[in-house]
């Protein structure tokens, strides 16, 4: 069976959902499986310089003129209508042209099933329509909004362009009927189901979780756990992350533990002023990317992890932390609540603005004095992404939904 799996951008180094095809491309290629990759040109470098790489089967679209045109105007406005809107008109431009060239590599390469797991936006159309060989779309994970609480504040005036969006959908993706024509729909869960436009046949729709975690990386040994609090937080400088929530937050938090900040991004600068604030008194580290080994040996030695996102669809690092048994602090809302249960970490209701950052509070010391908690809850997550969220299993999981494709 020849794969071509396509995807705008194929990433550890970019993170979110760029993340996801690069583990389907290196499981492929560890199990054996004939594959071929399909991304944009700005992944090239890295991919080169990767684990993944192997000459002639990776295939890149180069950056043209309008793309670069759209980046340019994205620069001017707020971060939401940037990463909400600027951003999806990118991707809309780079996955026509992505398309363009997938019909002519299927047919070169005489592939027999074509997957496209970003993006993972339910209602955003695909452009893979028309093509010599079988669909799969996903898993998706969308159907998210920000926390009622929240929404004047963060939306930043992007949920009336969200909205025009979401309600055409079903238009774009008649005309632009790529998910029309897939043979199988993979979504994460009923969230993404119920947000998937009304014209597409649920009887091709397949539910698989769309995130999972390497556990030849994750996995380490039991790492000793410190005897003063560490708190981690790991992902992208981006306002909807809520980390200058955080910040207020660990205002209250014991006066002896410490803040790792792991990530960069546009919210940096801000975020580094914030924390620069005396009354912290040093407490808060900016350690910037770092590389996966490096996160997972801080992560296995933190009290916990923190994911205080208003806006995340998945929370792949709370699997990580999982996997390290490290336990975990995050927002009851969208992804993250799919993966943390009372067994395995503490979830904080995004009600309000005061009472969020007090329940993130509350959190951090109450793992901060009951170490036995924190311990419990760390070995009862990592039992449970064990048990439920390696890449191989979802791999293999793909491949029996790939065959399945194939026989219709």
């Amino acid at each position: 069976m020849r794969v071509l799996i396509v995807a705008n951008n194929i990433s550890m180094r970019m993170g979110g959902e760029a993340v996801l095809p690069y583990h389907y491309v290196r499981e492929m290629k560890e199990m054996g499986v004939d594959f071929h990759a399909l991304a944009h040109a700005r992944v090239r470098d890295e991919l080169k310089n990767s684990e993944l790489w192997e000459e002639g089967r990776f295939h890149f679209v180069e950056d043209a003129a309008i793309e670069k045109a759209v980046n340019q105007m994205s620069a001017l406005a707020p971060p939401a209508i940037r990463d909400r809107v600027f951003m999806s008109a990118i991707s809309a431009i780079t996955g026509a042209r992505i398309a363009r060239r997938v019909r002519r590599l299927a047919v070169e390469k005489n592939i027999d099933i074509i997957h496209q797991p970003t993006p993972v936006s339910p209602k955003f159309p695909s452009f893979l329509a028309n093509m010599p060989a079988p669909v799969v779309i996903g898993p998706m994970n969308g159907g998210m909004s920000f926390p009622p609480a929240f929404e004047k504040a963060y939306a930043q005036g992007s949920t009336g362009a969200v909205g025009a969006a979401r309600a055409l959908s079903g238009v774009f993706n008649r005309l632009i009927p790529g998910k029309l024509s897939a043979a199988r729909i993979l979504v994460a869960n009923e969230r993404t189901l119920s947000a998937l436009p009304s014209v597409i046949d649920r009887s091709r729709v397949v539910l698989l979780q769309e995130n999972g975690v390497d556990l030849k990386i994750w996995e380490g040994a039991a790492s000793q756990k410190p005897q003063a609090p560490v708190f981690v937080f790991v992902g992208r400088l981006v306002w909807l992350k809520g980390v200058d929530l955080l910040f207020e937050a660990f205002r209250k938090a014991p006066s002896n533990a410490r803040l790792l900040i792991i990530g960069d991004g546009p919210e940096r600068a801000r975020l580094e002023a914030l924390a620069a604030d005396p009354a912290f008194g040093g407490r808060i580290e900016f350690l910037g990317f770092k590389p996966q080994t490096e996160i997972r040996d801080i992560l296995a030695g933190a009290t916990a992890l923190l994911l205080p996102s208003l806006h995340e669809c998945g929370g792949a690092v709370i699997l990580e932390a999982f996997a390290c048994r490290t336990t975990a602090i995050a927002t009851d809302w969208g992804g993250p609540k799919e993966y943390v249960t009372p067994e395995t970490g503490i979830l904080v209701p995004p009600e309000g603005r005061e009472a969020f950052i007090s329940g993130l509070a509350a959190a951090m010391t109450k793992l901060s004095k009951d170490k036995a908690l924190a311990a419990r809850l760390g070995e009862a997550a990592h039992a449970h992404v064990i048990a439920n969220f390696s890449w191989r299993a979802k791999a293999l999981q793909m491949i029996d939904i790939y065959k399945s494709a194939l026989k219709e």
